[in-house]
């Protein structure tokens, strides 16, 4: 196992020391969330009672293979916590997601939790957002109109996304357009510009969503940051 893999490990790991018995809880999805969903599952094995709302099929399926018990979101009032990755986390716990391309389930399910998670190794922890390509799902009618007033607010480039060299679709039906802005200096203010643009579903930034990060270091220590 690589040293970013052991890493991811221990977050996950550790997250799921956090959990407590009869939580409700928002399963993310990622490489790092899946070591969290083994811990889970290793939990619920030694007598945890816990409910788990999945963020996409891909986190369903594994959840179900490994008899973690799932609930679906409208028969839930709140959620206790939600445990997800990230592309990317800056000091003050705004996020950059939707690299597995599940940020809009994902978004929905941490808005509905009192509680937000983020799990990642070092890599992930950044000063300043933008160096990972942001994520937009949109609509597929008339995507290239999105792409075009996209294109305005600054981003450098736009791709398309795909997968085995078809267009990626996401488990709502649209596309994802990945945006390379370099640096995002107000992460706020481009989260609003680019949810007014018509045929927007959502985008990647998780802006005073995240409570709290779990980062974990090559060198097996672990930090946790919470929001001041």
């Amino acid at each position: 196992m690589s040293d970013q893999n052991i890493a991811k490990k221990k977050a996950g790991e550790y997250a799921a020391t956090l959990i407590e018995p009869g939580m409700t809880i928002g399963i993310g999805t990622g490489s790092t969330v899946y070591f969290f969903i083994q811990a889970l599952a290793k939990k619920i094995q030694e007598g945890l009672i816990i409910k788990g709302v999945p963020t996409s099929k891909q986190t369903q399926e594994l959840a179900t293979e490994l008899n973690i018990p799932l609930v679906d979101l409208n028969n839930v009032d709140q959620l206790d916590i939600t445990v997800d990755g990230a592309d990317e986390i800056d000091p003050q716990l705004q996020l950059i997601k939707g690299g597995g391309g599940a940020l809009l389930q994902e978004k929905i399910v941490a808005a509905a939790s009192k509680r937000m998670i983020v799990i990642a190794d070092e890599s992930k922890y950044v000063q300043t957002l933008g160096k990972f390509p942001l994520p937009v799902e949109v609509i597929d009618f008339g995507w290239k109109h999105t792409m075009k007033h996209l294109q305005q607010l600054g981003c450098e480039r736009i791709v398309l996304r795909k997968k085995d060299d078809k267009i990626f679709v996401s488990d709502h039906g649209h596309y994802i357009l990945d945006c390379y802005f370099q640096q995002i200096k107000d992460a706020a203010q481009l989260h609003h510009q680019i949810n007014n643009i018509a045929g927007v579903a959502e985008n990647g930034l998780f802006i005073n969503i995240a409570t709290s990060a779990v980062i974990a270091y090559k060198d097996g220590s672990i930090k946790e940051i919470n929001k001041s």
